[in-house]
Order: structure tokens, then C-alpha cells, then sequence
């Protein structure tokens, strides 16, 4: 799992001078950032890459240099806009009123000399790629839109360097001129592992990547330029790309001036790391934008956390004491709901694995859900509270003998999502062993009885005031 930052470039350039600081110095400082959100919202990398390390700086001289071997960068003059925000050029026609087709910023025409990479040497093996690959890129939107913007139309050869400023990796043949952003940033997902240096066992082991996980807007460099580089360099592809969608707002995307911006810490501080963790996550869509607003995120951490599975949990646990003393008792006589209830969970949670597969997240945990939701009605169509009255205690061992095992397998499935809540649901449940805490225990059925869960468990989630919440998240977003 690698992250890290791409930190050369004129943009970067610029806000340092504007903030008075080396851009070492600023760029150091967003490092450190984006390490403590990382830790803040725990999640986990083996490795963080900075392009101004020193490792990938010396590994991008010898990548440029056996292309300029091959015969795959010249020297030119470039004239064309210039979007500095992107650190991209377009040519006048792939303008969107005049503006950056990607952010919708102004552009500026530039003119000077540079370097280029042969993207048009490459064209036919790129149409051949895709042919062979359609799947390459998901979904297959995106991969449209840079044939029909990029590939159709025909490559136009990349600039590769810029001589008008000196925030970056210098070039090996012409020091006046730094690498253009994109040749030194994609390739980082190789310089971290160690390619071209003198020790390329990561290299070795892990290469090809099984996935990228990208933004959209980044979706051309990814799905033209990185396979180009790749290709020019005789290795192999990564299996998969993967290009997110963005979480808006209902004006728009997210800016400081308009005041409808989020930050996530602000969330986590104020209803935990698993609450915004699994907001975020479940808002989310697989192909398209996805709209936050003050009155979702409050509805849905009340509905789905604090009712469906914090209500769940509680009742279990609260019935688990009252009926047999805490203990999970043995599936002794089954009720006429059993078999329809474990199939349609089992059926979920095939469904489950599919999406996870599939970088479906969201339709994951919809599924996940759909077992939560389940579980409630079983609650009620069995109504243990009347078994109990009845007399009827062989029928009540098997009811909440099934509530303590769905319980176990959503406690497994929602642990990529929300660590704490999953630990804390095994925790309440009595569960110790580690076997039955793993993926391959989804498909046992047993193991769980004369388990002892806590005598009075506390709520996961607490309901939260709805209009005090949406007015403390709206203030938030002014700030």
C-alpha cells in the first residue's frame, strides 16, 4: 500500500514565495499534514513516497535518461495554454470556454522552449492496449472520455521540462531545464519500490501493481501517460486503474470563498473516526459525483448507526442477560424464520465480497446493511420478548443464538470500514478468539454457545440532537 506526495512544479513554487518560506520548507510542512490526517483517521501504508526524495530523484535521472537513449524525448518550442493549478497544457480546441476543462480556472498562453516525450510514436500501441484491455480502467466512463478527448483525436506529443523555473528534479542532459510534473510524479509508484536503484527487490516482488486508486481528474495521466511511460521502459502494466468520483456540495465543489467547505477532522472530533469514516464511505458513489450535506450526514449517523446497528447491538445484548444470564445458549429447536434468515445473510454476504472485489464500497456496505436491517426484522418476526412469556425456551436459545452470530459476521465485515466499532462489538459480544473473528469463519454456523457477553452493554452510538448537529456542521463549513 503506497501514498505520498507529488511536490515539484511551478504551483508549488508560487505558494511558497507567497507564504515567505523555502519550497522545501512548505512542501515539508504538507507532508507532515497529510501524515497526521493519515494517523488521525488511522489508516494504514507501507510506504510514503515524496517526489523530492532523494531515492526517486536520482531513480527519475535514470528513467529520463534511457529515454532520451531510446530516442523518446527532443527538444522544441511549446506555445499553448497553461493551466497552473493542473500543471497541464491544452491546445486552444480542448478549452471549455476558454477556461481549463478539468478546474475551470483561467489558463495562461505560454511560450517556451522545452522538452517533449513522443507521444505520437506510441499511438497505435496505446488503441492496441485497450483493445486487449478494455477493463483496464474502471469505470468504463472514464476511460471514454480520454478516448474520446485524448486518443481519438490523436496523441499530441507531452512537454516534458520547463526552464522558467527550478522547483525540481533538473534535467540530466540540460540542467536548465526541470522535469515537467507528470513524468517525475507518475513514476513514483516504481522509484518507491526501487526500480532503477541498487536494490529493486520491492521492485521485483510487487510489480506490477494490482490497483491504482486515483482521482478522475488525474484519470488522462494515468490512462495515456503512465502506460506510454511504461511501455517506453519495456515493463509491464498495473492491472487495474481505478478513477474516484468527488464528494460536492450542493453549489458545487468544495472552496473556501463560496464557505462550503468540510474538513474531516472537524467530523471525527465531533462524532468519532468510525461515523465520518463510514459517511463518507457510504456516500460515495462507484462512477458518479456524491453530494454532502449537513442534513444526510446528521440523518444517517441516527438511522443507520445509532438505530439500525447501535439499537441492534444493545437489544441483543440486554435480552442475552435477561434471558439466559449473558451466556449464548446452543441452536436447540429452530423457529419457521431461521432458514430464510440465514440465507438471505449468506446471500449478502456473497454480495458483499462481489463489491469489495469490484471497488463497489459503497454497494458493500449497503449490503452490509441489508444484514443489519434483516437481523432487526428477525428480532420482530420471531419476538423473543413473547417466547420468553410462552414458555417457549428451546425456540428462544436458537433466536439469540442467530442474533449473537449475525451479529459476530457484521462485527467482520464492517472492520475495514470502522475498526473501533468492530473491536468494540466483539468486545460486547464476549468474543476472545481470534478464529471467529476472520473472514473464513463467515461461512461457520457455530463455536459461539455458553460465550459470555458483557453484563450491560453501552450504545455504540448515541442519537444525536438533529437540529442542534446540521446547525453545528453548517456553522463549521463558514469557517
Amino acid at each position: 500500500m503506497l501514498t505520498g506526495l507529488d511536490e515539484h512544479g511551478q504551483k508549488i513554487q508560487t505558494k511558497a514565495e507567497e507564504n515567505n518560506v523555502s519550497p522545501q520548507e512548505f512542501v515539508d510542512d504538507m507532508a507532515k499534514k497529510a501524515k497526521d490526517l493519515w494517523k488521525l483517521m488511522d489508516i494504514s501504508y507501507d510506504d510514503f513516497i515524496r517526489t523530492t526524495d532523494e531515492r526517486h530523484v536520482k531513480s527519475v535521472t535514470k528513467i529520463v535518461e534511457k529515454f532520451l537513449e531510446n530516442g523518446d524525448i527532443y527538444k522544441g518550442m511549446y506555445e499553448d495554454w497553461y493551466c497552473m493549478p493542473c500543471e497541464n497544457y491544452f491546445t486552444e480546441t480542448q478549452l471549455v470556454d476558454g477556461k481549463c476543462p478539468d478546474c475551470g480556472r483561467e489558463v495562461k498562453k505560454m511560450k517556451e522552449e522545452s522538452y517533449f516525450f513522443n507521444m505520437k510514436k506510441y499511438q497505435k500501441w496505446i488503441e492496441e492496449f485497450y483493445k486487449e484491455n478494455p477493463d483496464f480502467i474502471e469505470p468504463e466512463s472514464r476511460k471514454n472520455e480520454i478516448f474520446k478527448n485524448f486518443i481519438n483525436p490523436g496523441l499530441e506529443d507531452l512537454c516534458i521540462s520547463r526552464a522558467t523555473f527550478d522547483w525540481g528534479i533538473p534535467l540530466p542532459n540540460d540542467p536548465k531545464h526541470v522535469l515537467y510534473v507528470w513524468l517525475d510524479a507518475l513514476t513514483n509508484y516504481i522509484t518507491a519500490l526501487g526500480y532503477m536503484s541498487d536494490d529493486d527487490t520491492l521492485f521485483k516482488k510487487y510489480w506490477p501493481a494490482d490497483l491504482h486508486v486515483v482521482g478522475k481528474e488525474i484519470i488522462r495521466f494515468h490512462g495515456i501517460y503512465w502506460p506510454i511511460f511504461l511501455h517506453a521502459l519495456g515493463l509491464e502494466m498495473p492491472k487495474k486503474i481505478y478513477a474516484h468520483s468527488w464528494i460536492v456540495m450542493k453549489d458545487g465543489k468544495m472552496s473556501k470563498s463560496v464557505g462550503n467547505v468540510i474538513y474531516p477532522e472537524t467530523l471525527i472530533n465531533r462524532y468519532g473516526l468510525d461515523a465520518t469514516k463510514y459517511y463518507l464511505l457510504r456516500l460515495m458513489s462507484f462512477d458518479k459525483d456524491s453530494m454532502f450535506t449537513p442534513d444526510d450526514f446528521v440523518e444517517r449517523y441516527n438511522s443507520d448507526l445509532a438505530n439500525d446497528l447501535g439499537n441492534l447491538l444493545n437489544r441483543t445484548i440486554g435480552m442475552m442477560n435477561k434471558y439466559f444470564d449473558g451466556y449464548i445458549p446452543n441452536i436447540t429447536k429452530h423457529t419457521e424464520f431461521d432458514a430464510s434468515f440465514e440465507e438471505y445473510v449468506n446471500d449478502k454476504i456473497n454480495n458483499f465480497a462481489e463489491c469489495m472485489d469490484t471497488y463497489h464500497v459503497s454497494n458493500a456496505l449497503i449490503e452490509l446493511w441489508n444484514i443489519i436491517s434483516r437481523t432487526n426484522k428477525y428480532i420482530d418476526e420471531t419476538a423473543p420478548w413473547v417466547l420468553s412469556k410462552e414458555g417457549n425456551t428451546d425456540e428462544l436459545k436458537t433466536v439469540m443464538y442467530y442474533l449473537a452470530e449475525s451479529l459476530r459476521r457484521i462485527a467482520i465485515l464492517i472492520y475495514p470500514f470502522m475498526k473501533d466499532t468492530s473491536i468494540n462489538m466483539f468486545n460486547q459480544l464476549g468474543i476472545t478468539n481470534e478464529s471467529l473473528k476472520s473472514w473464513d469463519s463467515l461461512s461457520k454456523y457455530d463455536g459461539l454457545n455458553n460465550i459470555k457477553v458483557i453484563e450491560k452493554g453501552e450504545p455504540i452510538f448515541m442519537r444525536l440532537n438533529y437540529d442542534e448537529e446540521v446547525e453545528y456542521i453548517k456553522e463549521q463549513m463558514k469557517k
